[in-house]
């Protein structure tokens, strides 16, 4: 099963980058691959809100949706997504971001997956892979273009 972990230090508090991984209804503006994601529901419980969500990831004519349920824990500064349905047999993923300062922090990314499909194995692994190689590039660009470059 594939899987993938980076560990980057940023310019930016634990704070603000947990809230632009949080905020899932931009991704399609700067993530790898992200052609739509579309929240269908919100949930609080206790301290955390709960989304399921349908992204829409596309590479040249291949398009493939899949939902998730998202977990965005605040007081924890975690982030958990766990796959309900689509084209995968196995995808979670889980962010934590850790407070260097209040000006910089530790962003941990780690994800793994399985495409249920043999020949789209084949078709997106090498891609998938190279897209999450640069989704804690994109957020820190990202991180970079809404607050300001920061130092660190």
């Amino acid at each position: 099963m594939p899987h993938f972990t980076t560990e980057r230090r940023v310019r930016h508090s634990a704070d603000e980058m947990f809230s632009l991984v949080a905020d899932v209804e931009r991704y399609p503006e700067f993530v790898p691959l992200c052609e739509k994601l579309v929240v269908r529901g919100r949930q609080k419980e206790g301290e955390r809100e709960i989304l399921v969500a349908d992204m829409t990831v596309a590479y040249k004519l291949i398009r493939e949706s899949f939902t998730s349920r998202v977990v965005l824990d605040r007081p924890a500064l975690a982030i958990r997504v766990d796959y309900l349905s689509g084209p995968f047999h196995h995808l979670k993923n889980d962010w934590t971001f850790v407070a260097v300062s209040e000006e910089a922090s530790i962003i941990r990314f780690a994800i793994d997956y399985e495409f249920r499909s043999r020949m789209l194995s084949v078709l997106m692994g090498s891609v998938f892979d190279k897209a999450f190689r640069k989704f804690a590039e994109a957020f820190e660009e990202r991180a970079d273009a809404v607050y300001g470059v920061g130092a660190v």
